[in-house]
C-alpha cells in the first residue's frame, strides 16, 4: 500500500472516530422557560398579534407538542415539580411570598443534582421564585443568602431572587446580592430598630408615587422604579434593579455562561428562567410599540429575543448540532395580574387583550383549573438526534424530564427519588406519539386527563357575598372530551357517568398515592 494511500485512510479514520465521538458525547441541555407565556402567545401555536420569529424558528427546528403540559397552572408549584419530578400539592407548595423559605428541600433528588452526578456542569439565570433561606433562620440579605439553588445542584447562579412583582428587587448571584453597599444594609418584612437604610414609598400611603403605572390589585407595598410590590424593603439602593433592563442583564448574564462552558471539557445543564411575560410588565423601549397589545404583547417580543440570544450564543460557541434546547412556560397566561399596564381582561362578553387571546384554543389560564392553565408551549430542538419540523400530539409533561433525562444518562432513581416522574424520552424525541397514558393537572384543587377526557371532580368553595358573608358551595363535578370539545363548553357529566366515576377512582388514587411512577 502506496503512502499516499495510507494517509488518506489514516486521516479518514480519524475524521470518523471524531464524528463518532461527537455523535456519542453527552449533549448540553438549555431549558428556556417562560412566564405566564400560554398556549396561543407564539406564532407557531396560533398567535397573529404578537410575532415570534425566534421561537417560530426553535420549534421548525425541532418538534413542537400540541399537548404539552407545565404540572400546575401557577408559577411556584410548577417550577418546583419541574425541578424535582415530585407534584407540589404532595409538599403544600403554592404561590411563595417574598420572604418565603427555600420550597425544595435540599436533601432531595434535583434535575440539577442529577445533571452534576452526570459529570455536567450547571447553572440557573433568571427568576427563581422557590424560596431561599431555611425557614429557621431570618434570611441575611446584606451576608450569605443560603441555602439557595447552589445547595439543589447548581453550580453557579444569577436570580431575580423572586418575582419581579414581589421585594427584594435585586440581583443575587450565588450566595451575595449584586452591587450591595454595605452603608445601606438591605432588609426585607421588617426594619430593625435603629438600622439607617433607604427608605421607599408605601403605595398605600402614597400612591402618586406609582409613576410607571398604578396597581390594579394588591401590588402597593414598597416602591421601587415607579412601579408598586408586593411586599416590604428597605435599602439596597445601589443594587436595584432596573425593570426595562432586566431581559438584557440575564442574557447577558446566559450568553458569559454559554461562552465559558467553550473551555470546558464537560456538558453543561443551563436553566433560563426569563421574568417575562409575567407583571409588572416593563419592555426595554426598543420593544415598546412593537405589538397592537400594549406592555404584555411587547413583553412578549422581548422574550423571543431572548430566546433568539441564546439561540445565537450556542451558534457563536459551536455548540448547536448538540444541545438539547426546550422551550416552555410555568403555566397559562394572565392579563391584568395586579397592574394597569393597558392589558384588556378576558370577560364573558368581551375577547381576550384587543382580539389575542393567549390560551389560544383552551379555556382559562393562570390559576385555573382548565387546560389553557396548563397546556403552554412546549418545544423541543436537538439537531443531532431529533429530526426538524416535526409536530406531535403526545401527551408530555415537564414533571417527567427528570426521570427521562436519569434513562437517558443510565442514572438509577431509587424509590423515593422524583416519585410523580415518568420516563418520556420516546415522547420527548418523537418516537412515541401517545405519550402519557394519564397525567395530573393541578390548580386550587386536582384534574385528570386520560386520553381525550377531562375529569375534575367536585370541589368545595369558599364564596364572599356583596355584604361580605361567607358560604360554602360544593360545584358540579366536570367531564369533557377534549376531541370533540378542546373549549371545554360541553359538560358530559351527566351523559357519561361510568367515565366520570372511573376518572374519579384514578384520580383519588393517584393523589393519595405515594408516587404516580410506582
Amino acid at each position: 500500500m502506496n503512502k499516499t494511500v495510507m494517509l488518506f485512510l489514516s486521516l479518514f479514520i480519524a475524521g470518523f472516530a471524531q464524528f463518532v465521538s461527537a455523535q456519542d458525547a453527552k449533549p448540553n441541555v438549555v431549558i428556556i422557560y417562560g412566564d405566564d407565556v400560554g398556549y396561543g402567545d407564539v406564532g407557531v401555536y396560533g398567535s397573529k398579534m404578537i410575532p415570534t420569529p425566534n421561537i417560530d424558528k426553535l420549534a421548525d427546528g425541532g418538534i413542537k407538542f400540541t399537548d404539552g403540559h407545565c404540572s400546575a397552572a401557577t408559577c411556584s408549584p410548577s417550577r418546583f415539580s419541574m425541578l424535582t419530578g415530585i407534584h407540589a400539592y404532595r409538599h403544600d407548595i403554592r404561590i411563595l411570598a417574598p420572604n418565603a423559605a427555600m420550597a425544595i428541600p435540599t436533601d432531595i433528588l434535583t434535575l440539577p443534582k442529577l445533571f452534576k452526578k452526570a459529570g455536567y456542569e450547571t447553572a440557573v439565570v433568571g427568576k427563581w421564585h422557590l424560596g431561599l433561606g431555611d425557614g429557621k433562620n431570618k434570611v441575611d440579605w446584606n451576608g450569605e443568602v443560603k441555602p439557595g439553588p447552589i445547595e439543589l445542584g447548581f453550580n453557579y447562579s444569577f436570580l431575580l431572587p423572586s418575582t419581579n412583582d414581589r421585594v427584594p428587587c435585586v440581583y443575587l448571584e450565588n450566595y451575595r446580592v449584586v452591587n450591595l453597599d454595605k452603608n445601606d444594609p438591605l432588609y426585607v418584612g421588617k426594619l430593625p430598630a435603629g438600622a439607617k437604610s433607604t427608605v421607599y414609598p408605601d403605595a398605600r400611603e402614597t400612591p402618586e408615587a406609582m409613576t410607571y403605572y398604578k396597581s390594579t390589585h394588591g401590588h402597593n407595598n414598597t416602591v421601587i422604579n415607579g412601579i408598586g410590590r408586593i411586599g416590604k424593603m428597605w435599602g439596597g439602593k445601589s443594587a436595584l434593579w432596573n425593570d426595562e433592563t432586566m431581559a438584557d442583564e440575564f442574557v447577558k448574564q446566559a450568553r458569559s455562561y454559554i461562552s465559558t462552558q467553550k473551555k470546558s471539557d464537560k456538558p453543561f445543564f443551563l436553566y433560563f428562567s426569563s421574568q417575562d411575560i409575567h407583571v409588572p410588565r416593563a419592555p426595554h423601549p426598543r420593544f415598546q410599540g412593537k405589538t397592537k397589545l400594549g406592555h404584555r404583547g411587547d413583553a412578549m417580543v422581548a422574550f423571543d429575543w431572548a430566546t433568539g440570544e441564546i439561540m445565537n450564543a450556542l451558534e457563536e460557541n459551536g455548540m448547536t448540532e448538540n444541545t438539547i434546547v426546550i422551550f416552555s412556560s410555568d403555566n397559562g397566561p394572565v392579563y391584568d395580574d395586579g397592574y394597569d399596564d393597558g392589558t384588556k381582561v378576558k370577560t364573558s362578553t368581551e375577547e381576550a387583550d384587543h382580539g389575542h387571546d393567549g390560551s389560544g384554543p383552551y379555556r382559562g389560564g393562570k390559576y385555573q383549573i382548565y387546560e389553557g392553565g396548563t397546556r403552554v408551549p412546549f418545544i423541543i430542538r436537538w439537531p443531532a438526534k431529533i429530526k426538524a419540523g416535526q409536530t406531535s400530539a403526545a401527551m408530555v409533561n415537564q414533571i417527567d424530564f427528570v426521570h427521562s433525562f436519569a434513562n437517558y444518562l443510565n442514572i438509577d432513581l431509587a424509590d423515593d427519588e422524583a416519585i410523580d416522574s415518568r420516563n418520556m424520552w420516546q415522547a420527548f424525541m418523537g418516537e412515541d406519539k401517545k405519550g402519557l397514558p394519564y397525567m395530573l393537572e393541578e390548580a386550587r384543587g386536582l384534574a385528570l386527563r386520560k386520553g381525550d377526557w377531562k375529569y375534575i371532580p367536585s370541589l368545595k368553595k369558599m364564596r364572599r357575598s356583596k355584604d361580605g358573608k361567607k358560604s360554602q358551595v360544593v360545584t358540579k363535578a366536570e367531564l369533557y372530551n377534549l376531541g370533540e370539545d378542546k373549549g371545554e363548553q360541553n359538560n358530559v357529566v351527566e351523559k357519561y357517568p361510568e367515565v366520570a366515576k372511573e376518572m374519579d377512582a384514578l384520580l383519588l388514587k393517584l393523589k393519595n398515592s405515594d408516587g404516580i411512577r410506582k
